[in-house]
């Protein structure tokens, strides 16, 4: 019997929420209006309910590590209103979702000695003495010379890491979108990537995991058309400098909103962006080179699956990186998925660059009051424990 990827996911859903009814005891929290509700947490007194307290503190200390809190939940209408402290209302942010990958990706690697820990060094292949960099922006190329900005969950040093915890899948895309980076035959035997077909257009139902759409976040900056004539027209994305390289990168890349998202290359539109988010106006791809490639999609045409997995990887060969899949144990159908798509890379040096870690291995290498910490609020453990029942929260107050 084969299982579907969406019951791993909703049973997941299901612990975690049951994990996070007993752990919101105390704390400030709201449910959400669905069946079953999902719990997010507003900021309190300078904590956090959805952080262990010395990741919030560091997150908190660092303005770079701070400004993940500007994503807006792409649902927050499914949400009641945050209680502000003081002030006007908060909008929820991605971020403060009991199910939010993202949340707990910093949980993990923003705790005050994580990063220093040799152990965690080793196991993820990172010798740089740089610091976790959160969604940052890769620069994949496309054919035409531009490039796709979608942000990467983690960059520490050479290293990005994609982490999934309650996600339906790595997503599916239009084989028009996919075979527009320049690398793509390059670095994957395309008849060995997983298929799929994928429709013209799809209805966006309203969700409570923003984590599923959270790319579609990034907003877009003014493009200057390097062949001369008007740029195009978009809400431009505030920058802290205006250099003559950043200026020279604009020029030419494509933020990962538009360019990935999008059903189709050729018209790239705001179509797919969280309602209320970004404007109506379209930004249009004109350059020819890349819409002669890739027509408009129809219904049932044939697209790729796991194309966040083939996205990174191709981040990870133009940029000489390596590429970590974090996941959770009880999401095998994730590890399988990105079995599939490592298999189709041509290249073997870059195949050993690319691995695959499950929370619950991690968990093991981290100190024990953020073992108990996860244990608790995500039911994740290490390898050879079982994860006991919620009745110990006071001793992390």
């Amino acid at each position: 019997m084969v299982v579907r990827s969406s019951w791993y996911a909703s049973e997941l859903r299901r612990e975690l929420g049951l994990c996070n009814r007993q752990w919101a005891r105390g704390r400030a929290h709201v449910e959400s209006y669905g069946n079953p509700p999902v719990i997010v947490y507003p900021p309190e007194s300078g904590r956090h309910g959805n952080f262990f307290d010395p990741a919030y503190a560091a997150i908190a200390a660092r303005p770079e590590w701070m400004r993940r809190f500007d994503k807006i939940h792409a649902q927050g209408r499914a949400l009641p209103k945050a209680e502000p402290e003081s002030g006007p209302a908060r909008r929820w942010r991605e971020l403060d979702s009991s199910m939010s990958s993202d949340a707990l990706l910093m949980n993990v690697f923003c705790t005050p000695g994580v990063a220093e820990a040799p152990a965690v060094r080793r196991t993820l292949g990172v010798d740089s003495e740089d610091s976790p960099v959160f969604g940052w922006k890769a620069r994949v190329p496309l054919k035409g010379g531009r490039f796709d900005r979608t942000e990467v969950d983690m960059r520490w040093g050479s290293l990005l890491v994609e982490a999934k915890l309650t996600e339906g899948d790595f997503q599916t895309k239009a084989a028009a979108v996919v075979e527009a980076y320049r690398d793509f035959d390059a670095v994957f035997d395309r008849e060995l990537l997983p298929r799929v077909e994928v429709a013209a257009k799809r209805r966006r139902e309203p969700t409570e995991f923003p984590e599923d759409y959270s790319q579609e976040l990034e907003q877009v900056a003014e493009i200057p058309n390097p062949e001369g004539g008007e740029g195009f027209n978009a809400r431009k994305e505030p920058t802290e400098s205006s250099g003559a390289l950043q200026a020279a990168e604009e020029r030419l890349a494509l933020k990962g909103h538009d360019f990935s998202r999008a059903a189709s290359v050729a018209k790239s539109t705001w179509a797919l962006a969280p309602e209320g988010c970004f404007s109506s106006i379209p930004l249009e791809i004109t350059d020819d080179s890349v819409a002669s490639e890739a027509a408009a999609p129809v219904a049932g045409e044939s697209g790729y699956a796991g194309y966040q997995l083939i996205r990174n990887v191709l981040a990870a060969s133009a940029q000489g990186c390596s590429f970590c899949v974090i996941h959770d144990q009880r999401r095998p159908e994730l590890r399988e998925a990105w079995f599939e798509v490592m298999a189709a890379v041509r290249s073997a040096e870059l195949r050993v660059r690319l691995k695959v870690l499950t929370w619950q291995e991690l968990a093991a290498l981290l100190p024990g009051d953020l073992q108990e910490f996860l244990a608790l609020k995500y039911g994740i453990v290490a390898p050879g424990r079982v994860a006991s029942p919620v009745k110990k929260i006071e001793s992390l107050e």
